[in-house]
């Protein structure tokens, strides 16, 4: 059961990072081609999409990377939820990021924030020994499942 979960898990993970490089590919063939007009970084517009991408940034990458610990799951199929939520929050950054980036003409921060997201991405990866970790309760007497 706990390698069904783990492979699972690993979809989600690697599908986020398949999503990111089709938004790569994507956004990287239409910027080349000139099919869209870069938005300008100091327009509204610009700011608006700079705030908002830092923000989901900012709140969710700690979160997700936090969510576990601050849950605390005590049975498989509860786990299997609350790490399917934290690759999800915390790799969400990474295409908005890139797309973002293409999207402003090649805006080196946008990038800078897909960056730190797939930093944090990286330790949200599935594994048994993680998921034997993060079930373990914190007091020794209570009982495991």
């Amino acid at each position: 059961m706990e390698e069904k979960i783990i492979r699972q898990l690993n979809g989600w993970y690697y599908g986020f990072m398949g999503l990111s490089l089709v938004a790569l590919t994507a956004m990287y063939y239409a910027f080349s081609h000139g099919m869209y007009e870069p938005l300008d970084k100091l327009s509204q517009t610009g700011v608006i999409v700079q705030y908002v991408i830092i923000f989901d940034a900012l709140i969710t990458i700690p979160l997700g990377l936090y969510l576990v610990k601050l849950l605390k799951p005590q049975t498989l199929e509860r786990y299997r939820t609350v790490a399917t939520w934290r690759i999800v929050l915390v790799a969400n950054t990474m295409p908005l990021g890139i797309v973002a980036f293409y999207w402003m003409g090649g805006y080196r921060s946008m990038i800078w924030v897909a960056a730190i997201a797939a930093i944090a991405w990286y330790f949200t990866k599935p594994t048994l020994g993680k998921m034997e970790q993060e079930m373990t309760p914190d007091d020794p007497d209570l009982p495991t499942y």
